[in-house]
């Protein structure tokens, strides 16, 4: 099955990646893929871009070669308070919100210190999606966690990348979150994490996951644009006009 939607995307912005929005649009259009997010990494990475790309993403159009484009952001988990580095100015400005935790950022320590920052940024109300939440370098109790997405309705990723390029070691992890997500009536969506267009789409190792686990397909965001839409604004996010009659 190819999904219509990433949200999942970084671009030269963040200097460790490789592609420009151009690149994504005409990869996206390539592929079938109807609506996808950049999110590049939030500024307290080492190489993220500064706090005025976020403001300026307003500049993108929302729609290009039919291809719709939502503004987003990868922020870094700061501490064990779940605060992130996405300032409320940034916030008005994006279309969702993704967090996750990052070495250069949150040094990884111990499973209930992963625990509590993931939950507490999970209960803020600013997270849309949390990030690869099956890396093994910040173990986490995966129960706990998706008792509190279901809870505060903040969706779960399943990374692409990390089964093939970051984040080596995830896969157990990784299938135990979506069969306790399953089984907790969590939603969760596919990202690509893509750093270069190329993999734009590319979920080929974690579809693999939600077919062997059996997750409904009707909890899984990227089955289309519409349904990524609602979900984030029954989050609170204002409708985009134009996406929402496309």
């Amino acid at each position: 099955m190819n999904y219509p939607v990433d949200i999942h995307s970084h671009t030269v912005a963040s200097t460790h990646a490789y592609s420009t929005i151009h690149d994504y649009v005409a990869e996206a259009k390539r592929k079938g893929i109807r609506l996808f997010a950049t999110t590049d990494h939030g500024p307290e990475m080492a190489d993220a871009p500064h706090f005025w790309h976020f403001i300026n993403l307003r500049v993108l159009p929302r729609i290009v070669d039919g291809v719709g484009i939502l503004r987003g952001i990868e922020a870094n988990i700061k501490n064990v308070f779940g605060e992130i580095d996405c300032s409320e100015r940034m916030l008005e400005g994006l279309d969702i919100v993704l967090a996750g935790f990052h070495e250069p950022v949150f040094a990884p320590s111990d499973q209930e210190t992963h625990t509590r920052a993931m939950i507490n940024a999970i209960r803020s109300g600013t997270v849309d999606i949390i990030t690869h939440p099956g890396n093994p370098a910040y173990p986490i109790d995966i129960p706990a966690v998706v008792a509190a997405a279901v809870s505060h309705q903040v969706a779960l990723e399943i990374n692409n990348s990390s089964f093939c390029h970051s984040r080596r070691g995830s896969e157990a992890n990784c299938q135990t979150l979506v069969e306790v997500a399953r089984d907790l009536g969590a939603t969760l969506v596919l990202g690509s994490d893509s750093h270069v267009a190329y993999s734009l789409g590319d979920f080929s190792y974690a579809q693999q996951l939600i077919e062997k686990t059996g997750f409904p397909q009707e909890r899984l965001l990227n089955g289309s644009p519409q349904r990524l839409l609602q979900f984030l604004t029954q989050r609170g996010h204002p409708e985009i006009p134009e996406l929402m009659a496309w």
